[in-house]
């Protein structure tokens, strides 16, 4: 009796760490304490953070850098509702953070830098780490100063060993894909002249588009951000020398004049930008986009016309910008946002494809010069390979929540859910 109970605890143990490896491993936190007397701070004042997984073998002198994503606070209010969270404190951060996707650190799952120095950023400033505004309101406490935070976390890891570099490679997803979007070329100077560095976005290409409704209310929200970070002056030069600041938020305005290599990696159909910039709840008070954004299966004809005008739209800003041998396109025609840390989108049996290309080889094939992947999918439904449904349907405009917990919680209860039913297939075949 008591063999056969350790028996089947020790199946659970072995089951549990095979699935596992699919998530990859957890990474501790390290705190930036020395840039408090910067100022580079979260919105409550706390330490910037970040987690890395140092490199091994070939990738010893290779680094990844990643921006969190979280979405942006554009007021008092919403900063304040995120100040006390994850995305406004380092206090509040899980000090282990798994790594998967693209930051994972086996072979199988990510064959282009599963050995380099891995490093993801955390995100706790609300405007894609472009904030600087020295005053600090008593009252509330808030600390605008995502831009020194960036400056702060190269400047730790360049004394860590980045400063000898052979390869870096900026990424990000969503709020992170803005920005490593928008520091493309600050990170390329922050680096020795002889390193081979290019940038890329996932699902950072948010574009300036009317909702539903007819008003801008993205470019609304955008010009907010930038207004209350103090932005303007951390944006690209080339941007708002020519044009109103906020809207230099924007890709479509930016990338075009972006000098290092970049990479856009988007959905046509990006489930966070058609919920949030498309069909805002707030244009939307009776619902009637709410099924359609939670399942694109479920659109109306006349939503689903507009679906697809928004992919035309989209579509169009970006063959403004990106027509450069230097820039990669990968734009499939999954309702999905985020693609690089989900480990079923980024590379595993299953994962997306475009012309029978996964994500990550197409990525990992333009980094290294193989293949100068430039490639846009056909209009929905006609990829069969995207998921099901929105991966992703914890992103919110209003709380900013990012896709990175949401993750790690759905592949741990799926990794708990199939070894419980092994255990109790076992135990049925016993009886």
């Amino acid at each position: 009796m008591i063999y056969s109970r350790m028996s089947q605890w020790m199946n659970l143990l072995i089951c549990v760490l095979l699935l596992k490896k699919i998530e990859g491993l957890y990474v501790g936190i390290t705190y930036v304490r020395n840039a408090v007397a910067k100022g580079a701070v979260c919105l409550d004042g706390s330490p910037p953070a970040y987690h890395l997984d140092k490199g091994f073998g070939t990738g010893i002198n290779s680094w990844l850098v990643h921006f969190e994503g979280g979405g942006w606070c554009n007021n008092i209010t919403t900063c304040l509702a995120r100040k006390n969270t994850r995305l406004g404190s380092s206090k509040q951060m899980a000090t282990p953070l798994a790594f998967s996707g693209i930051m994972n650190n086996m072979r199988q799952y990510n064959p282009d830098f599963y050995n380099w120095n891995r490093v993801k950023i955390r995100y706790c400033d609300g405007a894609s780490f472009t904030g600087d505004v020295e005053a600090v309101n008593p009252a509330t406490n808030l600390h605008f100063r995502g831009a020194r935070i960036f400056l702060a976390v190269i400047e730790d890891l360049l004394a860590k060993g980045m400063k000898n570099a052979e390869n870096a490679l900026l990424s990000g997803c969503s709020a992170g894909g803005l920005a490593s979007i928008l520091h493309c070329d600050s990170f390329r100077a922050l680096l020795p002249m002889g390193t081979k560095v290019k940038c890329l976005s996932d699902a950072g290409y948010f574009i300036n588009v009317k909702d539903v409704s007819g008003a801008p209310h993205i470019q609304t929200y955008f010009n907010q951000v930038v207004s209350l970070h103090g932005s303007a002056k951390n944006l690209p030069l080339s941007c708002t020398s020519r044009l109103n600041p906020a809207l230099c938020f924007f890709p479509q305005y930016v990338v075009q004049q972006i000098k290092t290599p970049l990479f856009v990696l988007n959905a046509a159909y990006d489930s966070w930008q058609i919920k949030n910039t498309l069909a805002p709840s707030a244009v939307d008070p009776s619902g009637t986009w709410k099924a359609c954004k939670l399942d694109i299966n479920t659109c109306s004809p006349i939503q689903l016309k507009t679906v697809q005008d928004f992919r035309t739209k989209f579509l169009n800003t970006l063959y403004r910008s990106t027509n450069s041998s230097s820039k990669g396109v990968y734009i499939d025609s999954c309702y999905v946002h985020c693609q690089t840390e989900l480990q079923e989108t980024w590379f595993m049996t299953g994962s997306p494809e475009l012309g029978k290309t996964k994500i990550a080889k197409a990525i990992g094939d333009w980094f290294y010069d193989e293949n100068p992947f430039q490639k846009i999918d056909c209009p929905y439904p006609c990829n069969p390979t995207c998921p099901r449904s929105d991966l992703d349907k914890q992103h919110h405009l209003d709380t900013g929540l990012g896709n990175g917990i949401a993750a790690t919680v759905k592949l741990s209860l799926v990794t708990m859910v199939f070894c419980w039913l092994i255990m109790g297939m076992k135990i049925s075949f016993k009886n």
